[in-house]
């Protein structure tokens, strides 16, 4: 049997809450990968408090408004680690995504295509 995963409330103790839907979705597929047993709870807790430990020593201010990048790099390193991805496919996805914002007007959705990851 898993251990139990820890409850994670938000501000007031209930859902947590977060700044941009990005980081909700990250939050999401970590859960999800973990339920499925991709991964245990302790080691998505040392992949997280390392990243985040290298990111001080780099000189983040740990001021809370990067957390869900640290939490976005470790869910892909640990996803890398354990053969669901790869470091070329991460980065596939980083240019097309670029791509795909440098197309799309200020204030619209950016909507990825198949032709973002082709190469430039």
């Amino acid at each position: 049997m898993k251990p139990a995963m820890p409850a994670l409330p938000g501000p007031d103790g209930g859902e947590p809450v977060f700044r941009e839907p990005w980081e909700a979705q990250a939050f999401a597929m970590t859960l999800a990968l973990h339920r499925q047993g991709h991964f245990t709870w302790p080691e998505w807790a040392d992949t997280l408090a390392a990243e985040i430990a290298a990111a001080q020593a780099g000189g983040d201010a740990d001021l809370g408004d990067t957390y869900y990048r640290h939490w976005l790099a470790a869910l892909e390193r640990l996803m890398a680690a354990k053969g669901l991805t790869s470091a070329a496919e991460l980065e596939d996805h980083r240019q097309a995504w670029a791509r795909a914002a440098e197309r799309t007007p200020h204030g619209r959705p950016i909507e990825l295509r198949g032709d973002d990851f082709a190469s430039p």
